[in-house]
């Protein structure tokens, strides 16, 4: 008889416990959706959230997930993770063969490429060193200079560099104030373009491209000191072409030759470190151009319609909604995504890496570093959230993972579009709230 009832009262136990947990769990969900449904800032405007425990994986709660939104800068996970489908540690460079006395070399799209912070120099040594005549097949990428959708009045802004299939040095031009109070330009090469008009009067001094050439001017006006400002290029074949001479010191000949099954790749970058270059600045320029990097390995042109169709049909079918993917980085309003398949990315994300600290460490982290360093604080010393920004006018999301004080792993997606109040209230809301459920979940 004892037995029995230390069974009963076991199970007694073990059923009390459970059921204390659902009940628990039950006011936790009902307090975070209190949270929404008296926020102020958040019921002005159109607001989705999902929030999804990755342990016990399932979806903890939704508002309005399987609407959809456009997600600017979230699109960025996107190719994030079809580049860790279709790219290894190192990103291609270029691929070339050579014939007799010739090396004839076609571009990946490889944002690396003698870029500012990224510093990929091994093509370029690899072409300096061969001792052959140098020949660049060009014609591989068959898109336009902006993605579908991207604004072209922003043609002037460094976030907005032209897609280009042998970029350099970022496809932007920085001017700056040299030592001699100067105006200096780098490259050098494209001081040439370098012109002072009389009758520019912009209310700070500053720097105009000409939309479809490369004319940059500048006001008669005194140049500010320590004054910098970067504009992109207007990308050209002839251009690549002279700014790779330049760089070279060696004469490089234009032609256009079917790339073979035969040619031989020259890696470059780690990968990892260019995916952080992307997702922590939020890097519009990286993103476009890994997307064709992506393509260069499946494709012997350099697509990112063909890309993402691609990733769309063998990487992303189990998403909960087809998402409508229009480019890399997110600059399209064409781009429309709901919360609860980017949550279903982000779960996507760490199965495939199988390594959350990694993740993590290439995200924004809120308190230390990226888009939303300055938006969260950390918790005694310790950051608990790494998550994704996107914003464009009247847009602003984070998507990504945190971790609440009891240990939960959780992945979310808060998504808003079309508020006319400052950015700064909705993204302090957010801020708000996701704090709030690490502190309480």
């Amino acid at each position: 008889m004892q037995r029995k009832a230390l069974i009963i009262l076991t199970l007694f136990l073990a059923l009390m416990v459970h059921n204390e947990h659902a009940i628990a769990g039950h006011i936790k969900k009902r307090k975070i959706k209190k949270q929404f449904k008296h926020s102020i800032v958040l019921n002005d405007h159109f607001t989705g959230f999902a929030l999804y425990d990755l342990d016990d994986k399932k979806m903890i709660w939704e508002h309005d997930a399987d609407k959809y939104f456009t997600p600017a800068s979230n699109t960025k996970l996107f190719t994030f993770y079809t580049c860790l489908k279709m790219l290894g540690d190192s990103i291609p460079a270029i691929k070339y063969v050579i014939r007799n006395d010739s090396l004839i070399f076609w571009a990946t799209g490889d944002p690396a490429f003698l870029h500012s912070a990224l510093k990929g120099t091994k093509a370029l040594d690899f072409l300096k060193n061969s001792n052959k005549k140098l020949f660049f097949s060009t014609g591989s990428y068959t898109g336009d200079f902006y993605g579908d959708g991207w604004a072209w009045d922003d043609y002037n802004d460094d976030y907005q560099a032209e897609i280009d299939e042998l970029p350099l040095e970022d496809n932007v031009a920085r001017f700056y104030a040299d030592k001699s109070d100067s105006l200096g330009v780098n490259p050098v090469y494209l001081k040439r373009y370098l012109k002072c008009d009389s009758t520019f009067h912009p209310k700070t001094f500053r720097i105009q491209r000409d939309f479809l050439t490369n004319t940059f001017i500048y006001p008669a006006a005194s140049l500010p000191a320590n004054f910098v400002q970067y504009v992109p290029w207007k990308t050209t074949a002839s251009l690549t072409l002279a700014l790779l001479q330049d760089s070279l010191k060696l004469p490089v000949t234009e032609v256009h030759f079917v790339l073979p099954d035969s040619a031989k790749i020259i890696y470059d970058a780690n990968a990892d470190t260019v995916y952080k270059h992307m997702l922590q600045p939020s890097d519009n320029f990286i993103a476009e151009q890994l997307l064709l990097v992506c393509s260069s390995t499946k494709f012997k042109q350099l697509n990112a319609d063909s890309v993402i169709n691609y990733s769309k049909t063998n990487f992303l079918t189990d998403l909960p909604d087809v998402p409508q993917w229009a480019d890399g980085s997110g600059l399209s309003r064409q781009n429309l995504f709901t919360p609860r398949s980017i949550v279903a990315l982000l779960a996507k994300i760490l199965d495939g890496v199988k390594n959350d600290q990694l993740v993590y460490s290439l995200l924004p982290e809120g308190g230390v570093v990226g888009t939303i360093k300055k938006a969260y604080k950390t918790d005694n010393g310790q950051p608990f959230i790494w998550a994704k920004t996107g914003s464009l006018n009247n847009v602003y999301n984070q998507s990504g993972y945190f971790v609440t004080r009891k240990g939960h792993r959780l992945a979310f997606s808060l998504m808003n579009n079309n508020f006319t109040r400052p950015v700064g209230e909705v993204r302090d809301e957010m801020v708000r709230i996701i704090t709030w459920i690490h502190e309480n979940y």
